[in-house]
């Protein structure tokens, strides 16, 4: 079972701030930091010092820590075009000696594109679809070869794709609630698919969808990772855990289980195994 850590630093992080959560979650003998992609705050924090580039976070952290992976939850692929992004995370590969996955979603916060003129196109998971397609190719393309792709949003001719990654085969994470198309895309590109936030029963059931296309797509059931991205709040007494949930902006109950009974996580160490240990033997 690998244990990683997710930060939301557009919640309100600074760069010496991110450096010494990654440097902790390789002390603490955690496996991954990994960040989501986002511009813009939500809720009620006040979100200062303001947003960091998750690309341009994990180059600096690929030079300061040493054993941890390092990746994205998820990169957006409506911020990014597919060649474009094949570099930076070839790049960022070799800055951390292998040690990146690549998460890659659609993009779905509608308000965060208007705040910073990003364009949020109506066929926005059209063009996750075709991105991993184009950034794998590229990265497989045999060095003094070229990549063609002309497809319906993306069209690259004579690339010379380059540069490569460290890594043979960088792992890709593929996540989402949708009932097809995401099952779909995950089970022919994915090494590993994350659940966002989703009760027990949704995961279960989202679970069995990717694991049923991963073997239409002609691989093993078992051929992908599958895990689960959820809220954290661990203190040692209830006080600690409250004022933890105020800085998130949170209320402690609703960390508990909210209203869909999606399974979080609030309380001290122990009961959160006991949480971890009961949903995994359902899910997994």
């Amino acid at each position: 079972m690998r244990e990683q850590r997710l930060t939301e630093p557009r919640q309100g992080a600074t760069c010496d701030t991110l450096l010494t959560v990654a440097k902790a979650t390789e002390d603490l003998g955690f496996d991954a930091f990994f960040r989501s992609d986002h511009y813009l705050k939500m809720g009620s924090v006040d979100g200062l010092p303001g947003p960091t580039d998750a690309w341009i976070t994990l180059a600096g952290l690929a030079r300061e820590t040493k054993r941890i992976r390092l990746g994205t939850l998820m990169t957006a692929a409506t911020f990014r075009l597919p060649g474009v992004l094949a570099i930076q995370v070839a790049q960022v590969d070799r800055m951390s000696g292998g040690r990146v996955e690549l998460g890659l979603g659609a993009g779905w916060f509608e308000e965060e594109r208007a705040a910073y003129g990003i364009p949020f196109p109506k066929e926005k998971f059209g063009r996750a679809e075709e991105q991993p397609e184009i950034v794998t190719g590229l990265w497989a393309t045999e060095p003094g070869k070229s990549y063609d792709c002309h497809g319906t949003y993306y069209d690259l001719t004579d690339s010379p794709a380059l540069p490569k990654p460290a890594q043979r085969r960088i792992p890709e994470l593929i996540g989402g609630h949708g009932a097809s198309r995401t099952p779909r895309l995950a089970g022919q590109y994915a090494d590993e698919f994350n659940m966002p936030f989703g009760s027990v029963e949704d995961s279960e059931r989202q679970f069995g969808r990717v694991r049923a296309a991963a073997v239409e797509a002609g691989r093993a059931a078992d051929d992908l990772v599958c895990s689960n991205a959820l809220v954290v709040c661990v203190g040692r007494d209830d006080q600690e855990v409250a004022r933890r949930a105020a800085a998130m902006g949170r209320e402690v109950d609703e960390l508990k289980v909210d209203a869909d009974r999606r399974p979080r996580r609030a309380g001290p160490p122990s009961t959160l195994r006991a949480r971890w240990a009961a949903s995994r033997a359902r899910a997994w």
